[in-house]
C-alpha cells in the first residue's frame, strides 16, 4: 500500500500530471519538457526528482543530457497508466503542451533531415571517421554468414550499404529510411542486376509499413543513436520479425563525445548492453548476445553488436 500511496502523492500535482502526459509520448530531455510545458528547468527538474523517487519515471544521464521516460518496469505501473488514461483529452492545457511538444520534435527532426541532406553523398566516409567500419562489417558478415531468408529488412538504410552487403542472404530485401536524399543515394548504389531483388522505401523505424512476422532477418545499423525513441524501433523490429528470425543491431557503446550531438545530429551517446538487451527481450528476442568491437586508435568509439532470435509463438 505504501508504494501505491507514494505514486498517488507524487502524481497528484498539476505540473507532474502534465509531465506524465507528455512522457506518455516517449522519452525526452529536461530541455524539451521545459519547451513543451513553458516552465523553468529548475522547476521541471524538481518535479522529475519527485517522480523518480516514487518510481514513476526513470532517468538516463548521457553526457550533459539526461533523458527521462515512464518506468514501465514498476510493478504498479498499471496505476500510472490508468492515471494518464484518465486525463481529459480535450483539456486546454494538455492540448497546448502536446502542440508545443509536436513543434519541438518537428524542429529537431528538421535539423536532422537537413544534416542528412547535406551529408548524404559522403555518408559512408563520415562513418569511417568515427569507427573502423571495415571491422564492423566483417564481424556482421561472420554473424550472418549462414542466414538465408525470404525477406531481409534494413531499418534506417541510409545509403543502402547494408542491403549491398547482405541483400544476397534473402530472396527479397527492403530498406526503410525517412530521408529522401539518403534513399536517392541508396537507389543509385543498388541499381544493378545483382540487386534487382533489393528495394528501398520511405518509412519510419517507429512505424514500419510491413505486416507482422514477415521478416527472416532485421538489421539496425548505426541508427538508434539518431532516434527519439530507440526502444520503440527495436520493438517494431520484433513485430515484423518472424519466429526464429534473426535481428542484428550495431551501434556505439556509451561515450562522452558531445560534439557528435552538435555536428552530426546524434541524439544519444551510445547504449549499454543492459539497455539494448532489455529492449530486445521485451521485443520477444531470445538468445541475445552482445559483442564489443574496439578500434585500433585509443580515441575510436567502441561499437556494440547485439544479436538475437525471435522466440517461437
Amino acid at each position: 500500500m505504501d508504494d501505491l500511496l507514494a505514486i498517488l502523492r507524487a502524481a497528484g500535482e498539476p505540473t507532474r500530471l502534465r509531465i506524465l502526459s507528455i512522457l506518455s509520448a516517449g522519452e525526452m530531455t529536461v530541455s524539451e519538457m521545459t519547451q513543451a510545458l513553458l516552465q523553468s528547468q529548475p522547476r521541471i527538474s524538481r518535479h522529475l526528482k519527485l517522480l523518480a523517487e516514487a518510481g514513476i519515471v526513470r532517468r538516463f544521464p548521457e553526457g550533459s543530457w539526461v533523458f527521462y521516460r515512464l518506468n514501465e518496469d514498476n510493478e504498479n505501473f498499471a496505476l500510472v497508466a490508468e492515471l494518464i488514461n484518465l486525463l481529459p483529452e480535450n483539456d486546454h492545457t494538455l492540448l497546448r503542451d502536446r502542440e508545443r511538444l509536436s513543434r519541438v520534435r518537428a524542429e529537431r527532426s528538421l535539423r536532422a533531415q537537413e544534416y542528412f541532406a547535406i551529408n548524404a553523398s559522403k555518408w559512408d566516409d563520415l562513418g569511417a571517421r568515427h569507427i573502423p567500419e571495415d571491422l564492423v562489417e566483417a564481424e556482421m558478415s561472420a554473424i550472418l554468414s549462414h542466414a538465408q531468408c525470404d525477406l531481409l529488412v534494413d531499418l534506417g538504410t541510409g545509403t543502402g550499404r547494408m542491403l549491398d552487403l547482405f541483400g544476397g542472404h534473402a530472396a527479397q530485401a527492403i530498406g526503410f529510411d525517412t530521408s529522401s536524399d539518403m534513399l536517392a543515394i541508396a537507389r543509385a548504389r543498388l541499381d544493378s542486376p545483382a540487386h534487382a531483388h533489393c528495394q528501398v522505401r520511405q518509412g519510419d523505424c517507429a512505424a514500419i509499413p510491413l505486416e507482422d512476422a514477415v521478416a527472416g532477418v532485421v538489421i539496425i545499423h548505426q541508427v538508434l543513436h539518431f532516434l527519439d525513441d530507440p526502444a520503440r524501433a527495436v520493438n517494431e523490429a520484433g513485430r515484423v520479425l518472424a519466429p526464429s528470425g534473426r535481428i542484428l543491431i550495431a551501434d556505439f557503446l556509451p561515450h562522452e563525445v558531445e560534439v557528435l550531438r552538435d555536428e552530426h545530429a546524434h541524439r544519444r551517446l551510445g547504449f549499454s548492453d543492459d539497455m539494448v538487451v532489455d529492449w530486445m527481450t521485451q521485443a520477444g528476442m531470445v538468445d541475445v548476445k552482445p559483442t564489443h568491437l574496439h578500434g585500433k586508435r585509443d580515441d575510436d568509439l567502441v561499437v556494440g553488436l547485439w544479436t538475437g532470435v525471435k522466440a517461437e509463438a
